[in-house]
C-alpha cells in the first residue's frame, strides 16, 4: 500500500498560505489525478486545488475554514492496492474492499451531487434556481458553475409558480452546503456571534501582517482636476456608445499614476527581508469590491497602455469580480495599488498597504467647491491624493515628489493634452 500526501500548492506569487473554503471530497473517494479535491481561498484569488495522484482519499488534514500554509499537508490519498504480508496480492480481500468501495462510491457520489460551490449556491439563489433539477457535469456528477451559467443563459430558470418550492429547495441546500459553525450564533441578550472565517479571515491576516510588519506613513495632496473632469465629461457618452463601457475618471487617474511611476520607480518596488526590489514592470492593484468580498486584481503594464485600453481593464476587471471569474493571472504581479475610495464618498482616508508593496494611492471624492485663483473665487473640481507608504523603503522627499508630479500630469489634462488612444 502507498499513501501519499498531497499538500498546499503555490497558486500565485507572493502567495504564503490558503485557506480551505470547500472540501469537494470525503475520506474514501475515488478521484483521478487532476480531479478537483478542494476549493481554496488565498488573499490574491479562489481556486481549486487538483489531487495529485489518482487513488483514494484516506485522510483530510485540515477543516473548512482553516488556514494551511503553502506546502503544509492537507491530506493522504491511498495510490496502489494493498499487498499480503508474504508479498502476493489479497484478492479475497480485494474482492471484499472492491464491493465495499463500490457502495460507498454511490453513497459519495449522491454526498458530492449535493456538495454546492458558494458560486453556485449564489447564483442559484440570485436566480431562483433549483439544483435538484439540474444535471451536473462536473465529477461524480457535481453541479458546476458552469452547469448554473448555462442554464441562465438559456432562460431555463426556475419559473413564477414554482417559486416558493424553490425558495425551499435553496433553503434546504444552503443548509446542507454551509456548515454549522459558519452559521451566525444570537445570544440571550441578542448580540449576534459571527464567526471569523472564510474571506473575512484572509483579508483580516493579512491586513494585521500588513500594519505589524511595515511602518506605515501617510502623505495627502489637493488636486485640481476640472479641464480633465470637463473633457471626461464631453465625452463620456460617445465613448460609451463606440466602446459598449465607461470612461471612468479612474482611468484618467490611474495613466497619471502609471505615467508618474515611471518616472520615480522608487515607489514600484517591494521589501524582500535584506533588501529591497525594484520592480521594471508597472502593474497597477486596483481594489475591487464583491458584496463582503474584497479582490484586488491587476492592470499589466499600466504605464504602456492608453486611457481607453485602462478603461477597458478597469470595466473588464470589475466585471470578472462581480460574476466570479477572476483567474489567478487576473491577481498576480501587482507592483503599486491604487484604491478608488471615491466611489464610496470618502474625502480622506489612509490606506492600508498591499503588502509587500511599497505603497497605497487614495482616489478620493471629486468635489466641486470654490477656490481662490488670481484672487477670486471659481467653482472647481478638486480631489486629494491620499498616499499610504512603507517608510522601510521610502521617505517623505520621493513620495512628495512623486505626488507632486502625479497632480502636474492631471492638472494638465485637457481637451488639447489628452489622447483616449
Amino acid at each position: 500500500m502507498s499513501v501519499e500526501k498531497i499538500n498546499m500548492p503555490q497558486l500565485g506569487e507572493s502567495v504564503t498560505e490558503g485557506t480551505i473554503n470547500t472540501w469537494l471530497v470525503a475520506v474514501g473517494d475515488k478521484v483521478n489525478k487532476y480531479d478537483p479535491i478542494a476549493e481554496v481561498m488565498t488573499d490574491k484569488v479562489n481556486a481549486e486545488v487538483p489531487s495529485s495522484f489518482t487513488g483514494v482519499i484516506k485522510e483530510l488534514n485540515a477543516e473548512e475554514g482553516e488556514t494551511v500554509e503553502v506546502g503544509q499537508l492537507i491530506c493522504y490519498i491511498e495510490t496502489e492496492e494493498s499487498v499480503s504480508a508474504n508479498g502476493t496480492t489479497n484478492n479475497k480481500g480485494h474482492a471484499q474492499d472492491n464491493i465495499e468501495n463500490e457502495n460507498n462510491s454511490k453513497e459519495n457520489d449522491e454526498f458530492m451531487k449535493k456538495r454546492y460551490s458558494p458560486a453556485v449556491l449564489r447564483l442559484a439563489q440570485e436566480n431562483e434556481i433549483d439544483l435538484t433539477m439540474i444535471n451536473g457535469t462536473g465529477r461524480m456528477g457535481r453541479i458546476t458553475r458552469k452547469d448554473v451559467e448555462k442554464l441562465i443563459k438559456e432562460g431555463k430558470t426556475t419559473s413564477p409558480t414554482e417559486k416558493d418550492s424553490s425558495r425551499k429547495s435553496s433553503q434546504k441546500i444552503g443548509t446542507i452546503s454551509a456548515p454549522s459553525s459558519m452559521s451566525p450564533v444570537v445570544s440571550e441578550t441578542g448580540d449576534k456571534e459571527i464567526p471569523v472565517k472564510g474571506v473575512r479571515k484572509v483579508i483580516a491576516d493579512n491586513m494585521v501582517r500588513s500594519k505589524q510588519e511595515i511602518p506605515h506613513a501617510w502623505m495627502q495632496v489637493e488636486v485640481d482636476v476640472t479641464n480633465m473632469m470637463k473633457y471626461r465629461n464631453s465625452i463620456k457618452d460617445k465613448f460609451k456608445s463606440d466602446e459598449g463601457y465607461s470612461l471612468t475618471p479612474f482611468a484618467f487617474f490611474i495613466k497619471a499614476v502609471s505615467q508618474a511611476l515611471r518616472e520615480f520607480p522608487e515607489l514600484n518596488s517591494a521589501w524582500a527581508g535584506d533588501k529591497i526590489i525594484q520592480k521594471k514592470d508597472i502593474h497597477l492593484s486596483i481594489a475591487v469590491a464583491k458584496e463582503n468580498e474584497l479582490f484586488v486584481p491587476v492592470i499589466k503594464n499600466a504605464d504602456e497602455k492608453t486611457i481607453k485600453a485602462v478603461a477597458r481593464d478597469i470595466y473588464e476587471l470589475a466585471n470578472k469580480a462581480r460574476t466570479g471569474k477572476l483567474t489567478s493571472e487576473d491577481m498576480q504581479g501587482g507592483t503599486f495599488t491604487v484604491n478608488n475610495t471615491g466611489t464610496f464618498g470618502s474625502v480622506s482616508s489612509m490606506g492600508v498597504i498591499n503588502y509587500p508593496q511599497a505603497a497605497i494611492l487614495q482616489v478620493e471624492s471629486i468635489i466641486r467647491k470654490p477656490v481662490i485663483i488670481d484672487d477670486m473665487f471659481a467653482a472647481r473640481d478638486m480631489v486629494n491624493l491620499s498616499l499610504s507608504l512603507d517608510h522601510r523603503i521610502l521617505d517623505g522627499l520621493v513620495c512628495g515628489r512623486f505626488l507632486a508630479r502625479v497632480k502636474e500630469i492631471l492638472e494638465d489634462m485637457n481637451a488639447n493634452t489628452i489622447s483616449l488612444y
